[in-house]
């Protein structure tokens, strides 16, 4: 049994502290939002982002960050990723060395282009910073519906010890050393998942979709290889797992944002309309940047980042795709003659 913190009190974040809790853990969950803490406490259900959920009388719910922190075996860290670094830089006083935090969340810093972890790494550089990613919406998991993730460790002493923890029926955990692959799937597929949702918009079918996951896998992969990432982790669940359904299903932010811009929002418009942080968005203009840093072509990418933020028309962006100069699918075997 471990005492464990969560940092974030949104959909995800209160899905794994429903699902530690199950697993005999005590929990402690935290938000900056006095009002959210207040109706998690009372009513025992996060009514806005997990209705139906109910919570136990003993989850711990609290604005106190030291409270969070402090002496807890490991804490999870469920902000959405704008807000990451502010947080671990507030939480630095209170973890102690050695302290494992895990990382939930996806997205890349636009600014530097760092991934959370490496974020967090920097803010907190005492700590053993973990991260639990995979093809897991809270509003399955929540509902202890079967679900496989990996948890990407420095150590494998940790990601062993993190597995133990997190494991369950119905949450299965796999351990991996790769970090950086694991991240970079995690944020870039909220990307293509944006232009799956504006194909979606714009009435396109199967094809379509089933288009921008193989060929929008393969821009990662690409760049994730060209960062250091293991081609391995691009083709399991964190790459092309995440990546399927965060482009087809009905739980996904970024590809309900995307719809919407298909249908003719503004990036502004559909992100007010979906009410929760669309994370892609971010990641867009920081995985164009890192396009340019590692010399890798992203198409897909880059046609998703000239809608978002240069008002290009995302018809005319589908058929620049659809025009580009004919290619080889791949040079794995030489042609015959």
């Amino acid at each position: 049994m471990a005492d464990v913190g969560i940092m974030g009190a949104g959909s995800w974040g209160t899905a794994l502290a429903l699902l530690l809790f199950k697993n005999g853990h005590h929990v402690t969950v935290w938000s900056v939002d006095e009002q959210e803490i207040r109706m998690l406490s009372e009513e025992r259900e996060h009514k806005n982002k997990l209705p139906g959920v109910m919570l136990p009388e003993d989850m711990k719910f609290t604005c106190d960050m030291r409270e969070a922190v402090c002496g807890k075996d490991f804490v999870v860290l469920a902000v959405p990723s704008p807000y990451t670094r502010n947080t671990a830089g507030q939480m630095r006083p209170y973890v102690k060395k050695g302290q494992i935090l895990v990382d939930v969340a996806k997205g890349i810093e636009e600014h530097t282009l760092l991934t959370l972890s490496q974020q967090i790494g920097e803010e907190i550089p005492e700590a053993d910073v973990a991260v639990l990613s995979g093809p897991s919406h809270a509003e399955e998991v929540g509902r202890g519906l079967p679900t496989i993730v990996v948890v990407g460790a420095k150590t494998k002493r940790t990601a062993d010890y993190l597995q133990k923890m997190f494991m369950n029926e119905t949450f299965r955990v796999y351990t991996s050393p790769d970090i950086l692959g694991i991240e970079l799937g995690g944020s870039l597929k909220n990307v293509i998942a944006l232009a799956a949702g504006i194909a979606d918009g714009l009435g396109y079918g199967d094809n379509t979709k089933a288009a921008l996951i193989t060929r929008g896998i393969q821009e990662i992969a690409r760049l994730g290889v060209k960062m250091g990432g293991a081609a391995e982790s691009f083709m399991g669940l964190t790459g092309i797992g995440d990546l399927i359904v965060t482009c087809a299903s009905v739980h996904s932010r970024n590809r309900r944002a995307g719809y919407l811009i298909g249908k003719g929002m503004s990036m502004q418009e559909a992100m007010n309309e979906v009410k929760m942080v669309v994370e892609g968005v971010y990641s867009a203009k920081a995985a164009v940047e890192l396009g340019k840093k590692y010399g890798v072509d992203l198409p897909i990418i880059g046609q998703v980042h000239a809608v978002l933020f240069e008002g290009k028309n995302p018809g005319e962006a589908v058929k620049e795709l659809m025009m580009r100069d004919g290619k080889a699918e791949h040079n794995a075997k030489p042609w015959s003659e």
